[in-house]
């Protein structure tokens, strides 16, 4: 900003002073006292309180700060909507000062950046309190320029461009209204009423929009953000290097190998902190990409993903939508993948993209994980993909999931999660003799009649139901996130309908902890499901194996009733679905004709429980357990949310970034947080927040990032330190494409 303001020459030398606003914090950068600014480096620049105070720990070279910092730091106190001060002795403005003339609205471009008028701010000596008494009494009007008598002028910004932009638009008027009072003194003519407010109007609605992200803003832990990031190579080194003791051997089946290996959480949420910062994400404007920034991410993908376009415009003619899974939609169009292996996918025109997606989450180990690999291909050169008939592998499938969640006692293998879910929900209404299930709002249970119900928004109930009979739903409820005691008062209420057959949950919160359950919440749940005679199902979809070889069963330490696996079951092969419990509530599932065996609740399919994918999910769950792929992952988790944190802090940004092991969380819209709770804001910015969340996670693809949504990094075994320092200088790269950055 001195070199800018020195080059158009409103500053001369040491003359006037400059500051910035520290975003987050009541602090801001000020110049130093009586130095060549021409010659002035970052680390001469002083560090303040909002009380004028010099912060002490900021570093710096130590120079004192401009005697006019308590100007500077009344500014900032009085109005949130500034970002950046100037105060100048430009000469033209400063004949205005020795007149002790304010400016009239002369035109509608100095009423829409300066105000209504430039006004005159009462004389009172350089650098002392009285001076900036005088400043703070004129700054309750939106004005961004005034004039100090007999000193000089003074000029605000939303950011820095724009207190220069007003400071050069100050002396143009200052220029012109000079020469009309020499020309033709007393007939100067003002612009006409309306046309003033209008544009002033357009000024006021700028300044509220900064000021809430000013208000809004919460800062993330500095501690946390100076802390050297952690290394998931150095876990991965320590589990190669662990004496034989700490490894999974021939146990029997009581967890003792997952709570030796441990989970990929190495320290939990601060949920209280992390519900804190979202709300102020959702409670101000958005924040997304330059147009400019847009224009070339999107030019990117014209120029670079032909073939990709070529082919997915193709599919649109065959597949609904062009894609078959919504993971596969990316913004402007899906890619097409030709290849994957271990951290990266390669596309169709040949690009290579960090993979955060990883399918989704079921690839603990990388993608196209070639020791299960080769071990699956002898299988199915054996047997085939399918028999129909039982094989081996069904059985190590189940075994090696009770050697690890032992209150699986027994497993039943379906196609998908959704089946699993459905298959648990009947397990659970014909055990209790109940039909009622709740499930939390917004969380995702797969796509069955009655769980498309509070899906994604909480409080939506039937939003989404398109096509499904009123009837299906008519024995769902759902309670808000983490509400125990609506939970109660909804278990309460079923009594009278015949009371509750099951609670499900996702244990880490909705969609994988977008709304991060607090930590006793699960346990809270199994008491009330316990008081009410209700079953509690686990949908540990995404969260079995990948918060550790334990589930997050095992690490809250909380047993459930049902338990949903999919994903990692099969580690990335087809049929990634089942659903396990305690042998007494999985005799619902008896197989037979007879009905001997059981209650016989009908499910299953032809595919279900085939040699390729019950050999498939027994390697890669040893496997996991061999390497301890869980909390390797988890490490290189770490590292990437608390990277990205820093370039958070960094860039000032609002955004969230915390993570629950290798599920990474980064909110920059929020849009996941709305609900109806306030109905009228969800209306009104859902779109506009899912389409910001689109744009983003198109610049991270043309900057070779793939995420989920633009908002969800799943990370891998895959991922070293090297892979994770690389993602973090893309992330980088976008983050300074940011508007207002």
């Amino acid at each position: 900003m001195c070199r800018t303001l020195l080059e158009r020459g409103y500053l001369k030398a040491t003359e006037g002073n400059i500051s910035v606003r520290v975003p987050g914090y009541d602090r801001f950068a000020v110049t130093p006292s009586n130095y060549d600014y021409a010659k002035m480096r970052p680390e001469d620049i002083c560090i303040l309180d909002f009380d004028g105070s010099v912060v002490a720990d900021a570093g710096g070279a130590g120079l004192p700060p401009t005697v006019e910092s308590g100007l500077h730091a009344a500014v900032y106190r009085e109005r949130p909507d500034v970002h950046a001060v100037v105060h100048t002795h430009q000469p033209y403005a400063s004949a205005l000062a020795f007149l002790r003339r304010p400016i009239p609205a002369l035109t509608d471009e100095q009423v829409r950046f300066l105000g209504r008028e430039v006004a005159i701010i009462d004389y009172a000596p350089a650098g002392t309190s009285f001076l900036a008494k005088n400043v703070e009494k004129r700054l309750g009007s939106s004005a961004n320029a005034f004039i100090i008598a007999n000193h000089g002028i003074l000029a605000v910004g939303t950011d820095p461009d724009r207190a220069i932009f007003n400071i050069a638009l100050l002396e143009k008027v200052c220029l012109a209204y000079l020469l009309a009072l020499t020309t033709e003194t007393g007939k100067v003519y003002t612009i006409p009423t309306a046309i003033r407010e209008i544009a002033l109007t357009k000024l006021k609605s700028d300044q509220k929009r900064i000021a809430a992200q000013v208000e809004q803003f919460v800062p993330v832990d500095r501690a946390a953000v100076r802390e050297p990031l952690p290394s998931a190579d150095a876990v991965a080194e320590r589990v190669r290097t662990a004496p034989a003791a700490d490894r999974p051997g021939p146990s029997a089946a009581d967890g003792a190998d997952a709570a030796r290996l441990g989970y990929a959480i190495s320290e939990y949420p601060d949920v209280e902190a992390v519900m804190r910062r979202m709300k102020a994400l959702t409670g101000q404007p958005i924040r997304g990409l330059r147009h400019d920034a847009l224009l070339d991410v999107l030019a990117w993908f014209d120029a670079k993903c032909g073939a990709s376009k070529e082919l997915t415009d193709r599919a649109k003619a065959r597949i609904p939508g062009g894609v078959q899974h919504n993971l596969a939609f990316n913004y402007p169009f899906p890619l097409a993948i030709d290849r994957a292996e271990g951290a990266h996918l390669t596309d169709r025109d040949g690009n290579v993209y960090i993979d955060f997606l990883q399918a989704g989450g079921p690839t603990i180990l990388g993608s196209n994980y070639g020791p299960v690999n080769e071990k699956v291909a002898e299988v199915i050169r054996e047997s085939g993909p399918v028999t129909g008939l039982f094989h081996e592998y069904e059985l190590k499938l189940a075994e090696s999931i009770n050697r690890y969640l032992p209150h699986i006692e027994m497993y039943r293998s379906l196609g998908s999660g959704t089946e699993a879910v459905m298959a648990a929900v009947r397990a659970a209404r014909v055990k209790t003799g109940k039909h009622m299930v709740i499930k939390v709002g917004g969380a995702y249970h797969g796509w069955s009649d009655s769980m498309v119900y509070g899906l994604r928004v909480p409080g939506t109930f039937r939003m989404n139901a398109k096509g499904i009979p009123f009837g299906a739903t008519a024995g769902t409820r759902e309670s808000f996130p983490h509400d125990v005691g609506q939970l109660r008062r909804k278990l309460i209420e079923n009594r009278a309908r015949g009371g509750t057959a099951a609670v499900i949950v996702e244990p880490l919160g909705p969609e994988s902890g977008t709304r991060p359950a607090p930590r006793d919440y699960n346990a809270r749940v199994r008491e009330l499901c316990d008081e009410f005679g209700a079953l509690l199902i686990f949908d540990e979809v995404v969260t079995g194996f990948r918060v550790g070889m334990g589930g997050a069963a095992g690490y809250f330490g909380v047993t459930p009733d049902l338990t949903v696996l999919g994903k990692a079951v099969a580690g990335g092969y087809p049929m990634a679905g089942g659903v396990g419990g305690s042998a007494e509530i999985m005799s619902v599932f008896g197989s037979g004709l007879d009905g001997k065996n059981g209650a016989h609740v009908l499910v299953g399919g032809t595919l279900s429980a085939n040699p390729l994918s019950c050999a498939a999910g027994h390697f890669a769950i040893e496997e996991m357990a061999r390497t301890n792929a869980p909390v390797v992952a988890g490490a290189a988790g770490d590292r990437l949310a608390r990277g990205l944190q820093r370039l958070i802090e960094h860039y000032g940004l609002p955004y969230v970034a915390y993570n629950q092991g290798s599920i990474v969380h980064l909110q920059s819209s929020g849009v996941m947080l709305l609900d109806m709770r306030n109905p009228v804001k969800l209306l009104k910015e859902n779109k506009p927040r899912k389409h910001l969340m689109e744009q983003l996670g198109a610049a991270y693809a043309a900057h070779g990032i793939i995420t989920l949504a633009g908002s969800r990094l799943y990370t891998s075994m895959a991922d070293t330190d090297e892979v994770i320092d690389d993602a973090l200088e893309r992330f980088d790269r976008v983050f300074a494409l940011i508007e207002g950055v």
